[in-house]
């Protein structure tokens, strides 16, 4: 216990003297400028602008834009961010750092709305989107900001990483360089949804995005809700079925929205971005962590289809040992929950690759001969990065991995018709961690890398789990399951998660943060995802299950790259409730589930057959 208690003290003296000295720096180098930036429709968005003290006609340096809707706090001319930029390596190489309260938020004019819809063909100026903010905001920067080069970059974490991935489609001439991080390219998939399933574990988040300020503000005008308990499970159990959340959420526009929009109708399709890349001129690093709880889908979608559709441009993917955002940050000893994945990953990251993609863009000869790989993607099996000319990697195989009803997984179907089955049961839903003070949390974290066993030893839980591997497996690239299933309801959630298996006498890494966990047969999540049967066909037009009937469900899981090492095993899992990340189905066919009744909720057989496989690639 004094171990620890004397790491702790180290480390938090280590990063409050960082956080000290990072804020005198920004006081000693950079002078603050506040002002308003008129839009094209007359609307004016509240900036911040950072301004190196030694800039000059003889010294210029380039802008480092960041648009946010969390606010670009502190408030005031002599009021200093503690630290600058991306990182303390660019805040010292020198740069103007300017940051935007987007449009209808904290001290920008405007009216908010949720992911703002794009407008391709722009008729008149009233016709704004957050390209057009971009835009506009760049070309005000550049004509007013006295030492700039005339080269801009822009970067953002989660909600800044979509108005990141927006501002790309600004396609101003002087926006170099781009990096979308942790960036949402489709709220229907990411964030607020997967694959349709309502993210339940988001529900306390809807204050801070569903009240509409009354006027410019430096505080905030939203209450969250306070649940007077720091068990979510409960909290949200208890709550019933999703239509009771109206007691709490009446007022909330977005809820309301979220309620009305059950499928992916024109509401949501409209604040994709996916579909609208159509010719990218800035170089682009997209930029995500393989244990992002919240927006895992929205980097390598966004990543894959400027890659399709712009196929000469700068475009580059990035993924880390992280969570969400976590690699804007340096912990020292890099950990997911229980996983230690070595020392210092993040400042590699921020030294090596970020700093070095705007270094190149922004100051040097942005020829896009940075020397940066196409795909620069950490293993977390082995933890070590690598780099790869193309994502996913060329040399991927696609290999079957069959679920056999026996329990085992194997490269073969088994030789006969044969199924598995369990009862699912709303009312007893499988708890999707064991960290019961995390559910009651702005958003999840911890259970992309938890330990199954918890889940796996549960009746209503598959497990299927091949032998012990005799040499390393690597998959690397997509995965998708394509099951085989039946059930005696007419609606049905499938959860699919793969899962490395350590060996019985696997040594704990010396930073363990729960004396109570032992990696001896550790079951590690390693890639998860849900899919809401109701939209195996269609995501705009959902329809039931035939009751008995053996139906295809077909859904992707997000790309991996884990290294199964020798004396592992590789399982999968499967299961239909998945609380409170997800919301309950209740197993009969309704409209809306949203507005279901609680005696909506039935209990289910489900059944999947041994033609089920798991398609995944395998890098040679």
């Amino acid at each position: 216990m004094k171990r620890f208690l004397l790491l702790f003290m180290c480390v938090f003296a280590l990063c409050h003297g960082f956080a000290q000295s990072s804020a005198q720096y920004v006081k000693d180098n950079y002078r603050k400028v506040e002002t308003y930036i008129p839009m094209r429709d007359g609307i004016k968005l509240f900036t911040s602008i950072y301004i190196p003290k030694d800039i000059s006609t003889s010294r210029k340096y380039p802008i480092m834009m960041q648009r946010t809707c969390y606010s670009v706090a502190p408030y005031g001319a002599e009021a200093f961010k503690p630290s600058l930029g991306p990182s303390e390596t660019m805040m010292k190489q020198g740069y103007i750092f300017v940051y935007q309260d987007v449009r209808g938020r904290w001290k920008s004019e405007g009216q908010w709305t949720n992911m703002t819809p794009v407008i391709d063909n722009k008729k008149s100026k009233k016709d704004v989107d957050e390209g057009s903010d971009t835009y506009d905001t760049i070309d005000w920067l550049i004509k007013n900001i006295k030492g700039n080069n005339g080269r801009v970059g822009q970067w953002g974490i989660s909600y800044p990483g979509f108005y990141t991935a927006a501002g790309i489609l600004s396609n101003h001439p002087a926006l170099k360089a781009s990096s979308p991080q942790a960036p949402i390219s489709d709220f229907f998939f990411d964030d607020f949804h997967h694959n349709g399933a309502f993210i339940e574990s988001y529900f306390f988040t809807f204050p801070l995005f569903g009240i509409q300020k009354q006027d410019t503000t430096s505080r905030a005008w939203y209450k969250m809700i306070d649940p007077g308990t720091k068990d979510g499970y409960q909290f949200l159990y208890d709550l019933g079925p999703l239509k009771n959340a109206q007691k709490y959420y009446a007022d909330n526009f977005y809820w309301q929205e979220t309620v009305n929009h059950p499928n992916y109708d024109d509401f949501w399709q409209k604040r994709g971005l996916l579909k609208h890349y159509g010719k990218i001129m800035p170089a682009v690093m997209t930029v995500g962590g393989w244990f992002d709880a919240e927006d895992l889908s929205g980097p390598l979608n966004i990543y894959k289809t400027i890659e399709k559709k712009n196929p000469n441009a700068y475009n580059t993917i990035v993924e880390g040992p992280f969570g969400h955002g976590r690699w804007s940050r340096e912990t020292g000893h890099t950990m997911h929950n229980d996983i230690y994945f070595g020392d210092s990953v993040a400042t590699f990251y921020q030294r090596n690759i970020e700093a070095k993609f705007f270094d190149h863009f922004l100051k040097g000869a942005g020829d896009g001969k940075t020397g940066l790989p196409e795909a620069y993607m950490f293993d977390t099996g082995i933890k070590e990065w690598k780099q790869f000319a193309a994502w996913p990697a060329k040399n991927a195989a696609h290999e079957k991995l069959f679920l056999n009803a026996d329990g085992k997984l194997t490269n073969n179907q088994g030789g006969t018709a044969a199924s598995v089955s369990f009862v699912s049961d709303p009312l007893k839903p499988v708890p999707y961690t064991e960290n019961i003070p995390s559910t009651i949390g702005f958003t999840p974290f911890n259970y992309m890398s938890e330990d199954q066993r918890f889940a796996g030893r549960r009746p209503d839980v598959l497990v299927f789990q091949s032998e012990v591997l005799t040499d390393d497996i690597t998959l690397g690239g997509e995965i998708t399951a394509k099951l085989k299933v039946s059930t005696t309801g007419t609606d049905a959630d499938w959860v699919v998660k793969l899962i490395d298996v350590y060996p019985a006498d696997e040594k704990d890494n010396p930073y363990m943060p729960n004396k109570n966990v032992t990696l001896n047969n550790y079951w590690q999540m390693v890639r998860s995802e849900a899919m809401r049967g109701r939209f195996r066909n269609s995501f705009e037009n959902p329809e039931p299950f035939v009751a008995g009937q053996k139906t295809d469900v077909n859904f992707r899981l997000q790309d991996v790259l884990h290294t199964f090492k020798k004396g592992h095993r590789i399982m999968i899992q499967v299961q239909s409730t998945w609380f409170p990340l997800i919301d309950r189905n209740p197993q009969k066919f309704v409209p809306n589930i949203y507005k279901a009744n609680a005696d909506d909720f039935i209990k289910a057989t489900h059944t999947v057959y041994n033609d089920s496989y798991i398609d995944v690639e395998v890098i040679k």
